[in-house]
This record gives structure tokens, C-alpha cells and sequence, in this order.
């Protein structure tokens, strides 16, 4: 029977509802698609195919594993759940790889999965291959299967998320640390990497739960909220929160309070430049802070600052000369390791820089801030109907307010959604998602009741009340 369900690729993949529009008619549908354009590009090459925690993703990776292999293509499987990153980096350190499959829906709630596609490097498919794909969908189920192997691939990523980190200095250091994976992929890994160390580690949320407890698997407040009481109630030197594929990261210092992940993307540049003596350009995308701005101004880096989604850090990587890319959701990557986010590594990296630099999280913050000066940052999520989502994107070329919040509106920059500039670095971002709908309004100025007022006007902006 023909499909009727229109199937895009977003920010980062195709994402639906599991039993709704991620069947697996619909799964077999996108995997053949994607498989005759890398049969196109690379006939009898390798495919490298993983999946995290969600509700049948197993299943799921193998589905797709027999479509693709149907087309004359290699196929390896991961023998069990795996953080993207790990997926990743066994595409890129495997000669015959020319791409790989990664069944997640990353930080999006449990219902959903999803179906992200990695090109050779193990770094994200830029908008020309997946449109590629789109345009290669068939209305039709394939029906054809062909054999994969199964493989390990989560223990030579753990080996070389080891070998990029000073296991001395993090194990000297006498942390003790809280991980909460969220019920995400990332459960059991950096707890036992961290163990591995000597750090002594208080893991919660981190056996089989595909419903994630009710939680969603987003590495923010108030997701995290359980992971900071436990800093707080236990004394604990810091927590480390991953998604629900573990390549984003969050943190909460010694006292319980949230570190965004604009301030560890700044924290790691510096760590990564200041103790470790490297260099590079830092790529940022539009809706993260200007504390990297005035970061790489003081260590005399260059940014460059993309649309929002990784995949745009990414061809900026491919270019060459990239010390770090991050975005404001908590996607760190260091092209070094591999060229995509990796929330592990971030995790592993923090630990390094208290360990070398005998600082709690804290500390670390007020010394990056005490450079930067400070800067307060929000987001929030507005799930609106169709019609008035449809409205706010027809008003969007037109809008051009001259003041918000009091404030003059000094530049107004329309590459990915909607982002005006403010004076003293202060702005207010509006932007629908790419893999959920919803409108996002994002804002960041010197202090919070600013911050607040705008997000205000944000909400007016996209509603139109």
C-alpha cells in the first residue's frame, strides 16, 4: 500500500511520533531512499548503523539495517544502544564507511524517533544530500531485505574518549560527581568512564526506561531539577546531564545551580586553549551567547556564527581551522575527536579543567566571568496551533519593530528566523523549530529582569496578543 505521509528532514533527521508517522512502513520507506543515494555515490560501500533507548529503536536500526542492505550495501549494526558519537566516530575511523544510520530522536520526548544520516567523516549530512533523499522516496514499502553484521561498537569509542583526556589529572582530582543520562544512551557510559578514572560517581536515571520516566531528555532545567537536588543534598562537586543520544550536554556546579551550555562551550574553549595550547576558529550558531564572542575576543580567536543546527557547525568544520563548534542546546563538538557534538566528551573535558586547574564548577564560572562580564540568557518554548505558528511565519519579513523592552532595535537579521540586536550585546531571537512545533523564543542581555521583559515581547511578537 502507497504511503501518503510526507517525510522531511529537519534541523537534524527525520523525527515523528513512533505508531503515528515513524512506522515501520514509513522507517523501510526513508532507509531504502537513503540507501540508493549512497549506492549512488558509493556502490557496495559500508553503512554503519546505530540506535539509542527509545521504545523498540533496536528493532527499528534492524529494519532499516535489512532495507539497506538490499542495495548492494555493506552493512554494520551496533550490538547495542550507543551514544551518536560513538556512532559517528565508528563511521570516521572506519576506512570502508561511507556513511552512517543513527535511529534517535535526540532530546525530543520518548514518543518520538528519528532517523539521522552521517556522511563518511561521521559528521552531519549537509540540506544537498538529504533533499537528495527526500526527492528519492517511493510511495511504495520496500520488500526487499538483504543480511548486516552485528558489531561492537561502544568499546572502541569509550577507548578513545580515554585516550583524548588526562585520566591523571581527572583522577587526582577527588571529585565527586552525579551523572544523569535521563534514561538516554549515554547511561552507564560516562559513569563507567569516569569510575574508570577514580572519580567517584552517583549515576541516576540510568537503567532501561523507554518511556524515560516521564522526563524529557533534555540536558535543561527543570529536567534536571532531580541531578541539582542531589548535588545539593549529598555535597556532590558537580553533575553532568546528557540527552537522549548523549551528544548534548548540561551541568549543574557544587551548589546545585544549572551551568548553561553557552558558559561550557566558553569554559571548554578556554580549557581547550589555555591548558591544552590549542587553536582555532570557534563556530558558533545564532541563537548562543555573545560570552563566546567576548571569550574569543580575549584569547584572540576568530567566530563564526551559523544558522541554528549542527549541521551548519559542521560544513563550517569541513572547512578546516575549527578549534570548537557549540550551539545553545548543548551541542559541543571538537573536530579533533570527531566532527559532531559529543556530550561525553564535554563531560570528560570539564573534569579535566577542575582536576588541572583545582577549581570547582563554580569557580570556573566566575573566572570566565570575570573576563567576559556577565550576561543573563533564557528560552522559551511556545507550542502554538498551526494557524497561529502559520501567522508569525507570514509576519516574519515584515516584522521591524523600532524599540523592544525599552530598547532600541539596532539590527534586525533574518538568516534563521528572526533576531533582533540591542544595545550592550543584549537580543531577542525568534525562530520556529525544526524538529518540533513549536516557536522558540530565545533572549540573552546583562540582567535577568531584561531578559524577561524581552522573552515578554517575544511572546507578543509570536502570537500576535
Amino acid at each position: 500500500m502507497a504511503s501518503t505521509t510526507e517525510i522531511h528532514f529537519g534541523t537534524d533527521g527525520w523525527r515523528a511520533v513512533i505508531g503515528d508517522d515513524f512506522t515501520y512502513a514509513n522507517l523501510r520507506r526513508v532507509a531504502d531512499a537513503a540507501a540508493r543515494v549512497f549506492a549512488e555515490d558509493s556502490p557496495g560501500g559500508l553503512i554503519v548503523i546505530g540506535y539509542d533507548t527509545r521504545f523498540e529503536a533496536g528493532s527499528f536500526a534492524a529494519a532499516a539495517a535489512e532495507v539497506i542492505a538490499s542495495h548492494g550495501l555493506r552493512v554494520k549494526i551496533s550490538d547495542r544502544y550507543l551514544p551518536t558519537p560513538a556512532l559517528c566516530l565508528s563511521v570516521a575511523r572506519d576506512e570502508d564507511a561511507v556513511g552512517g544510520v543513527m535511529l534517535t530522536a535526540s532530546h525530543n520526548p520518548a514518543p518520538y524517533l528519528g532517523f539521522k544520516l552521517r556522511m563518511q567523516d561521521g559528521g552531519a549530512s549537509p540540506v544537498s544530500f538529504t533533499k537528495r533523499v527526500e526527492a528519492a522516496l517511493l510511495p511504495e514499502e520496500p520488500t526487499a531485505r538483504g543480511e548486516y553484521e552485528v558489531v561492537d561498537l561502544v568499546g572502541p569509542y569509550l577507548t578513545a574518549l580515554r585516550s583524548f583526556v588526562d585520566a591523571d589529572a581527572i583522577g587526582a582530582s577527588g571529585l565527586h560527581v552525579a551523572v544523569d543520562p535521563l534514561y538516554g544512551a549515554g547511561q552507564g557510559y560516562l559513569a563507567e568512564t569516569l569510575r574508570s578514572f577514580g572519580v567517584t560517581v552517583t549515576e541516576i536515571h540510568g537503567e532501561a526506561n523507554p518511556s524515560f520516566g516521564g522526563l524529557h531528555p533534555e540536558p535543561i532545567p527543570p529536567h534536571i531539577n532531580e541531578v541539582s537536588e542531589l548535588v545539593r543534598r549529598e555535597a556532590l562537586d558537580a553533575a553532568f546531564i546528557t540527552d537522549g543520544d548523549a551528544d548534548r550536554i548540561g551541568a549543574a556546579d557544587g551548589n546545585g545551580t544549572f551551568v548553561n551550555p553557552h558558559r561550557i562551550i566558553a569554559l571548554v574553549a578556554r580549557h581547550l586553549v589555555e591548558d591544552r595550547g590549542m587553536t582555532g576558529r570557534i563556530v558558533k550558531t545564532l541563537s548562543t551567547s555573545v560570552l563566546v564572542d567576548r571569550l574569543a575576543a580575549h584569547l584572540g580567536l576568530e567566530v563564526t556564527t551559523t544558522p541554528v543546527g549542527f549541521k551548519w557547525i559542521y560544513e563550517e568544520m569541513v572547512k578546516g581551522g575549527v578549534l570548537l563548534g557549540g550551539e545553545e542546546s548543548g551541542g559541543i563538538g571538537i573536530p579533533a575527536h570527531v566532527r559532531e557534538r559529543d556530550g561525553l566528551l564535554m563531560a570528560l573535558l570539564l573534569a579535566e579543567m577542575m582536576g588541572q586547574r583545582g577549581q570547582g564548577l563554580a569557580e570556573l564560572v566566575d573566572d570566565l566571568l570575570a573576563v567576559t562580564g556577565p550576561m543573563e540568557y533564557s528560552r522559551v518554548d511556545l507550542k502554538l496551533d498551526a494557524a497561529t505558528v502559520a501567522a508569525f511565519v507570514a509576519s516574519m519579513p515584515t516584522l521591524a519593530p523600532t524599540t523592544l523592552a525599552g530598547l532600541e532595535v539596532r539590527e534586525v537579521i533574518r538568516t534563521d528566523g528572526i533576531k533582533f540586536l540591542l544595545p550592550d550585546d543584549a537580543w531577542l531571537l525568534l525562530r520556529t523549530s525544526g524538529t518540533e512545533p513549536l516557536v522558540r523564543i530565545y533572549a540573552e542581555a546583562s540582567s535577568a529582569g531584561v531578559v524577561d521583559d524581552l522573552l515578554a515581547e517575544g511572546r507578543t511578537l509570536a502570537t500576535g496578543v
